[in-house]
């Protein structure tokens, strides 16, 4: 009898142990599989990148690469259902196959190497390390066990050395040290406009290789209204006329509008001889915090959710390749300027001109190029609170689709008296082009 009771005590202990193994793989599942905990790690490269004031072509590259580097993590844990960008992208090497997958955590995995890719393509170098130790704290303090953490890590490490290999032939090194635009004094042409009057930004990154675009000149825009600011007939002087009377006479409504997708990581205020710099996501880090509020809404999965972000980032980078080939090949004037020399030299837009020419607007080109991507990923008609600029003091929006919020920012430019009509028009035909392109030549999930 003796021996029986205590074959029965050894058969509960062996069942609470299991029980418990199951309760803690669940919690730690539950806790790192929550696609939330992937947007909150986005969210941290943003605020990075905000921090370090980076230009918004270049944020782009930021997350492509990072996103990128969790998507190809997620497809190899679930090949079933996700399918590997390598031969999609036709210059991406193929990513390594983990060895031992019940050694792996893959969501860990994918978070981490979005971490490590984040930290490495951006500068400082090592903004981002401390996060990759909360993710690692985290994963233990759930419950998960120490195997599949350093097999996680293992798995991850792998990829990112593959990705960073990859990213550092992109020729973005090169692009560094290129010649500067030209300023000139030609008719129509883009000049430095107030109060910072700075160098134009990025004028070779046209150069930069992009993902699924086969040359930066593929979806250029449409050729832009000739200059004929003295011709009161002309499609360009019913444009600037347009850009003044409208800024001459806003409605909260716009003026709303205009400021939520200004979007400009560096505003300079100058208050007579007081100048100081205030910061706001780019618009590249807007549309990744919209994948996350999107995400949440159409209660995506981890899986999906890591592709949204992914086939976002490569719309937007894409669409900044796309953009820059045209605006340095048009070094089309800004509103600001013509309105300055010819109607009233103390006018000034709504919101602060960027330092690049104005034509295609970029804007209104890769939010076209995103909505094209984050509609074929959680639905094109998905309706959603933005609450994006709520940390900067600026009140929400509801939005209707991914597409209207494309529409709404394009317009914005109008509003905030940096873009001319056509910019925003044929900027976001363009970066349609580029999403249609993108969604067709990317097979991501298989089903």
């Amino acid at each position: 009898m003796n021996r029986k009771k205590s074959l029965i005590s050894g058969l509960a202990i062996v069942l609470t142990f299991l029980l418990g193994a199951c309760q803690s793989n669940k919690d730690y599942a539950r806790t790192i599989h929550d696609p939330v905990l992937f947007s909150k790690t986005v969210k941290k490269l943003n605020d990075v990148v905000l921090e370090n004031n980076f230009a918004p072509m270049v944020a782009s590259r930021n997350y492509a690469y990072a996103t990128i580097a969790a998507y190809e993590i997620v497809a190899a844990g679930d090949p079933t259902n996700y399918q590997t960008l390598f031969q999609q992208i036709t210059h991406m090497p193929k990513m390594p196959a983990p060895e031992d997958t019940s050694r792996i955590d893959f969501p860990l995995a994918a978070m981490l190497a979005f971490t490590k890719v984040g930290n490495a393509v951006t500068f400082p170098e090592g903004s981002l390390m401390d996060y990759y130790g909360e993710l690692l704290n985290i994963a233990d303090s759930v419950g998960m066990p120490a195997e599949k953490i350093s097999g996680s890590i293992a798995y991850s490490d792998t990829v990112v050395a593959t990705i960073l290999g990859w990213a550092k032939k992109d020729n973005y090194a090169e692009t560094r040290s290129a010649t500067r635009y030209t300023v000139n004094e030609e008719p129509g042409r883009y000049v430095p406009t107030p109060p910072m009057y700075a160098q134009a930004v990025e004028p070779h990154w046209m150069e930069i290789r992009p993902f699924v675009l086969d040359s930066a000149a593929v979806c250029r825009a449409m050729i832009p209204p000739q200059f004929e600011p003295a011709n009161k007939n002309s499609a360009f002087y019913k444009a600037m006329m347009e850009v003044k009377q409208i800024g001459d006479s806003l409605t909260e409504e716009q003026k709303h509008i205009a400021d939520f997708w200004d979007d400009n990581p560096f505003k300079m205020n100058v208050t007579g001889h007081v100048m100081f710099a205030t910061k706001k996501f780019s618009p590249p880090g807007h549309w990744m915090n919209i994948v996350g509020i999107a995400a949440q809404k159409a209660g995506a999965d981890f899986n999906t959710t890591v592709t949204g972000y992914a086939k976002t980032a490569i719309a937007l980078f894409d669409g900044f390749i796309s953009c820059w080939e045209g605006k340095y090949m048009y070094n089309y004037i800004r509103p600001e300027t013509v309105i300055n020399q010819l109607i009233d030299p103390e006018w000034r837009p709504y919101i602060q001109t960027p330092p690049f020419p104005s034509f295609p607007s970029g804007h209104a080109t890769v939010s076209a190029a995103a909505a094209e991507t984050m509609g074929s990923v959680f639905g094109e008609n998905l309706a959603f609170t933005d609450t994006s600029l709520l940390e900067f003091g600026i009140a929400n929006r509801e939005i209707k689709s991914f597409r209207d919020a494309a529409a709404e920012a394009a317009m914005s430019r109008l509003y905030g008296g940096i873009h001319f009509r056509f910019d925003n028009e044929l900027g976001s035909e363009s970066g349609k082009r580029v999403g249609e392109l993108i969604v067709k030549k990317l097979t991501m999930k298989k089903n």
